[in-house]
């Protein structure tokens, strides 16, 4: 219910940022007011009359004077199991063509991080069927994974692909949040998941890219309420997915040069580092439910050395990294063996076998790196034998690492593949051991355990005689 005690009149107004005075009382910090239709949410008190809040749509129309309500609370939506299935808008009205849901509890976007007592410490891999990932950078059950890539390198096909390997397999809740994406990518994913019937433990949240930045910058915190109250209330495990981080922290950039604010390194806002953090630390899991969270980043020209991705690595306990070098060789999916890595490659987290073979596999692709000056200036005959062999097997290895998705059949051609990591980790024993030296390396491309390569190898002969 909106209050009719506190109101103020618009005095400014630059983009998405309008000042407002209220001359009897100053709402609280993160407020929800109304202006007509429009919603805008307090961001600072600039003197003891005067506030500056930001609006959560376009301001078009808004004029000075204008007469704005301040409801006493802060953005909220709804939560509980009617929410399951549908889609959703940061204000927590359903986008999906269907009935709107006004009975459920409704909780605000923005709460604090578990205290340090209350969070849980087991730590148990994540299998995601993805060969590469599994195998190299393996994820945390209520840990935070991240898959970097410049432009066009496959972050959201890999994120549809987890969700298409997972949901099936996956026991709690799955939470997708669109911060700043594709509206064709919204309505894409919600038909899968409707196809795939598994849209009744799906809950999807999706503030768009022609959105303002207001929205684009509080989507993600919308999310976080719905995820944290499975994970409190109803004790399940969340699945949450994250597709882009980046254009979080651009929404951010846009807000706050209208605030006012000093442009910091790179042009980024000077509160990069806490708005990261004010997000990624709801992030966490308890004794109870876990929240596992695979977020996309988007990497600004390729350079893992912008602000907006080094702030985001250090929150992470999984990093995949997309190349786009593998792209240009059409090994799909193109995460870089030697740039990605996880907290959970320990003989401790993953045991033994597991580490032996991520670690000779990486040695082995890394050996082969080096090797390729070489071989691009004199050719792969001048090299000792040792080392011939060594490529070979890197060869294979690279070409064993890709697989067919599921989500890219309608493009590919290929029945999707997910693969259990013991059959990847028994591929890739097999591929160092030499067993499998006298096979073309074309055998391995695109298939899922090593026993397709070997049939797929057959076939090939046969048809070469």
């Amino acid at each position: 219910m909106e209050s009719n005690e506190n109101k103020g009149r618009i005095s400014a107004i630059q983009g998405s940022v309008v000042d407002i005075t209220f001359p009897e009382k100053l709402p609280e910090i993160y407020n929800e007011l109304h202006a007509g239709d429009l919603r805008l949410e307090v961001q600072t008190h600039l003197d003891g009359k005067n506030i500056r809040a930001l609006a959560m749509g376009p301001t078009r129309g808004l004029a000075r004077g204008e007469e704005v309500v301040d409801t006493g609370h802060m953005l909220t939506v709804p939560v509980g199991e009617k929410i399951l299935g549908r889609m959703f808008n940061v204000f927590g009205d359903a986008i999906d063509g269907g009935e709107q849901i006004t009975d459920a509890e409704r909780r605000p976007i923005h709460s604090d991080s578990l205290p340090l007592a209350a969070r849980g410490t087991d730590s148990k891999v994540f299998v995601s069927g993805i060969k590469s990932i599994d195998l190299l950078a393996p994820m945390e059950r209520g840990g935070k994974a991240g898959l970097f890539g410049g432009a066009g390198v496959g972050k959201t096909v890999l994120i549809t692909e987890m969700i298409n390997n997972m949901v099936g397999r996956y026991e709690g809740v799955s939470l997708f949040c669109g911060v700043g994406e594709r509206c064709r990518e919204g309505e894409q994913l919600y038909r899968e998941m409707r196809d795939a019937g598994v849209l009744d433990k799906t809950v999807m949240m999706f503030g768009q890219m022609n959105e303002a930045p207001g929205i684009r910058a509080r989507v993600a915190h919308a999310a976080m309420t719905m995820a944290e109250y499975f994970r409190d209330d109803k004790k399940q495990d969340v699945l949450l997915l994250i597709d882009n981080v980046f254009r979080f922290v651009q929404a951010g950039s846009e807000i706050s040069v209208l605030m006012g604010q000093m442009p910091s390194r790179v042009g980024y806002q000077p509160s990069l580092a806490t708005e990261i953090a004010s997000l990624q630390e709801r992030i966490a899991s308890t004794q109870s439910g876990a929240i596992t969270s695979i977020q996309a980043v988007y990497v600004p020209a390729d350079d893992l050395t912008d602000p907006s991705a080094s702030h985001t690595f250090a929150h992470l306990s999984s990093n995949i990294v997309l190349s786009r070098a593998r792209v240009a060789q059409g090994l799909y999916p193109a995460v870089d063996p030697l740039a990605s890595g996880s907290n959970m490659l320990t003989p401790v987290m993953v045991g033994d076998r597991h580490y032996r073979v991520a670690t000779a596999v990486r040695r082995t692709l890394a050996e082969y790196e080096d090797l390729k000056d070489i071989i691009a200036m004199l050719g792969f005959d001048e090299l000792p034998e040792n080392d011939q062999k060594t490529v070979l097997k890197a060869r294979k290895l690279e070409r064993f690492l890709t697989q067919p998705f599921y989500t890219t059949k309608h493009f590919t051609g290929m029945d999707g593949r997910s693969v259990e990591l013991d059959d990847t980790l028994t591929g890739c024993e097999r591929i160092l051991s030499g067993e499998l030296d006298d096979l073309s390396e074309n055998a391995f491309y695109m298939v899922g355990t090593i026993e397709e390569a070997i049939e797929k190898s057959k076939k090939m002969k046969e048809k070469a005689a």
